[in-house]
């Protein structure tokens, strides 16, 4: 990382009023049609206070149109999501995960298929910050879980430049596109949490960020085994339309699963351990060519070459290892679990969250 001038943001004069300043920031599309927060130089400079790094240090360029991202800049944007000065260390440590190469974030930005990052935040700083892990943690309430989502997305949107009428070509959309973030359930997990399965001490905290096509939930309120909730999840997994047979195998695209805390404590009650936990869905979300030939992408987006496509019983996976899983524990009461498949060739990034001690 290096200071630079030249991606210094530019200023501007807006109006003193609330209400013209939100209009006159709408209009220059700098907003995402929220309220959003005028980014003052007192309130920029409160954010920059909670980070080692310098106003005008690059931390690199923001695909489709290659804006410089400064820290500067992302600051400006996490006061416009309406972030307090402490969440500004985990949205720089979104911002640099998405600018990681294999995030692919310009594909993901741009795609038809509607892909938005959802940040998922892993230790002891999710609890200090009140980033929700509990009950409604994909919903709202939480001022850090929509600040910091939020931020990530303004960033995207004004550095990258992919915007509705423009490079963004999202079909539809989904809501993730606004704001998705949430942490680890650390205290109700059974398993290790994420950041050290990403190769970081208990006492660190990260970011893992996926661009995902939506949000699926899984309901199973019956079976009281293990094993049980697992065939279901995997059934609900195994199912047409979505493009991830075609993608993930070939491009080691991951697929988030979810996993509710009661689901988790029974399925871990059975001796599953999270490893086995992707093994099962690896093996038990396959789905044979005869099922997938002739639907979704399978005339524009070609199957692994291992894939022997001829044979209507050749089975092909979700993701093209294990490891292709990334399970996490959140949310709160209920026998409820959710799964998120990945855009075609995000392949999803981990950064550690660094603070100013």
């Amino acid at each position: 990382m290096k200071s630079a001038t030249e991606g210094r943001a530019r200023r501007h004069k807006i109006p003193g009023d609330p209400a013209l300043a939100d209009r006159y920031i709408e209009q220059n599309g700098w907003g995402d049609g929220l309220p959003v927060i005028p980014p003052t130089e007192v309130l920029v400079a409160a954010m920059l206070k909670t980070t080692p790094l310098e106003p005008y240090a690059v931390l690199g360029r923001m695909e489709p149109h290659k804006g410089v991202v400064t820290a500067e800049k992302v600051a400006a944007n996490a006061v416009m999501a309406g972030c307090y000065p402490e969440h500004f260390p985990v949205v720089v440590a979104s911002v640099k995960a998405v600018l990681q190469e294999q995030f692919h974030v310009g594909s993901s930005a741009c795609t038809t298929g509607g892909a938005a990052p959802v940040v998922i935040v892993s230790g002891p700083i999710a609890e200090r910050l009140e980033i929700n892990s509990g009950t409604a943690c994909f919903g709202g309430g939480y001022r850090a879980n929509a600040s910091i989502g939020r931020a990530l997305r303004l960033t995207m949107r004004n550095l990258g430049g992919a915007k509705p009428g423009g490079e963004e070509k999202s079909t539809h959309g989904f809501p993730g596109k606004m704001t998705f973030c949430f942490a680890e359930n650390d205290k109700r997990s059974p398993w290790e949490p994420l950041r050290i399965e990403a190769g970081f001490p208990s006492e660190a905290s990260t970011v893992t960020i996926v661009a995902v096509r939506g949000l699926y939930p899984v309901c199973e309120g019956t079976q009281s085994t293990g094993e049980g909730i697992l065939e279901t999840i995997a059934g609900a997994m195994s199912a047409l339309g979505s493009p991830i047979y075609n993608q993930g195998a070939r491009n080691d695209v991951p697929v988030v699963v979810v996993l509710g805390p009661e689901h988790a404590a029974e399925i871990a009650r059975a001796g599953y351990s999270k490893m086995d936990v992707k093994r099962y869905l690896f093996e038990r979300t396959q789905l044979p060519m005869r099922v997938l030939a002739n639907r979704m992408y399978a005339g524009t987006d070609p199957f692994p070459d291992w894939v022997d496509t001829k044979d209507p019983n050749a089975l092909v996976p979700m993701v093209a290892k294990p490891d292709g899983f990334i399970v996490v524990v959140a949310g709160g009461d209920g026998r409820h679990s959710a799964w998120m498949p990945a855009w075609n060739v995000c392949e999803g990034a981990t950064e550690l969250i660094e603070e100013l001690k």
